[in-house]
């Protein structure tokens, strides 16, 4: 399949998908929180892309809100498609997408432990990157401190 095919079929199966960029090999789009769930169900069943694979997810701190960034495949027809979760930086929760996908399993935990965002139905929420009494806040979040950490300038 090839990049406007993924394109057009997202927009005409998928209205709660937002594209919002595109950029050189995959389509960017938004989904909604509460839709998250439901969609990536959609997607892993797709008949046509079969999104089997969960490729990566990742946090971001705008200093405003959270973006949870997932970039997911299909090992079938190759396609791949990349889309973000908006959260507010205030509370940041996010439903879990473990049974839709096993593999985010360790990713959640990376994003909860790191930035605090707060994975509704992970059912294994613990640490495994700090130690398990750490209590210095979320080190990768913008605004995080500590007494030996050392900011490098932004460029």
């Amino acid at each position: 399949m090839d990049f406007e095919a993924l394109k057009q079929h997202i927009a005409a199966n998928y209205p709660e998908m937002t594209l919002l960029e595109t950029g050189k090999c995959e389509p960017m789009y938004e989904i909604k929180p509460g839709d998250l769930v439901a969609t990536c169900q959609k997607l892993r069943d797709d008949d046509k892309f079969k999104f089997d694979f969960f490729c990566n997810l990742g946090g971001v701190d705008t200093t405003e809100r959270f973006e949870a960034v997932y970039q997911i495949a299909s090992t079938i027809t190759k396609a791949r498609v990349d889309f973000k979760v908006i959260l507010p930086y205030d509370n940041a929760v996010i439903d879990s997408v473990q049974t839709v996908w096993p593999a985010a399993n360790w990713y959640e935990r990376e994003m909860w432990e790191l930035y605090g965002i707060d994975i509704k139905n992970h059912g294994n929420l613990k640490r495994f990157l700090l130690p398990d009494d750490w209590d210095q806040g979320y080190p990768m979040r913008k605004d995080w401190d500590a007494d030996d950490f050392i900011r490098m300038p932004e460029l």
